[in-house]
């Protein structure tokens, strides 16, 4: 049976719920209650399974934190002898407008410490959508801004890209990276829709 693991990055702990940081977790979120299944405290990390259409997806929010994301990553992956071409990591993404998304098949950190852990332990070679949260912040006050909570108005913005989120899990399990990034990534401006 094919596997796939889909990891969402955050921290955990009440005092993260709903922050900035921890978008990927929420796209896992809203995942699993689409899909009726639950996370379960497992080895580094909540853990919940699903089939989709006979490929069996572990969706992974890592317990490590942020900065040694890729610990839980690379144990699952080896544990579950899940090919890395079938890695999905969410994360958020201060570079992108807050509603926006982007969706890559491999590439740079970008900064993001969660995303350059990963990369140390595995390398580039994995796929990784990338969550808008906004850059309104003063000078030095990205780490505030980053663990800071949505707004309701904010998650307003955010929810249609939660909710592509969700489509986006499901076609890379069933048509692959290439496609996915075809279909969803102009949907990924949010809402002006512009090239």
């Amino acid at each position: 049976m094919d596997k796939y693991l889909i990891v969402g990055l955050g921290n955990v702990g009440s005092e993260y719920d709903m922050t900035r940081h921890n978008t990927g977790f929420m796209v896992l979120d809203a995942f699993a209650k689409a899909s009726n299944i639950v996370f379960e405290d497992k080895r580094y990390g909540y853990v919940a399974e699903v089939s989709i259409k006979g490929r069996k997806v572990f969706l992974l929010k890592p317990t490590t934190y942020m900065n040694l994301s890729g610990n839980a990553v690379r144990y699952w992956l080896n544990k579950e002898n899940i090919d890395q071409s079938r890695l999905l990591v969410i994360s958020d993404d201060v570079a992108l407008p807050l509603g926006h998304f982007r969706l890559k098949a491999n590439g740079s950190n970008g900064g993001h410490n969660g995303l350059g852990h990963i990369q140390q332990l595995i390398g580039q070679q994995y796929a990784r959508l990338r969550m808008g949260i906004g850059n309104d912040y003063p000078q030095g006050m990205q780490v505030d801004y980053v663990l800071g909570r949505y707004s309701d108005d904010d998650m307003k913005t955010l929810q249609p890209a939660l909710d592509l989120g969700v489509e986006i899990i499901r076609s890379f399990v069933l048509a692959g990276i290439d496609i996915t990034m075809n279909q969803y990534n102009k949907l990924g401006k949010g809402v002006k829709q512009n090239g």
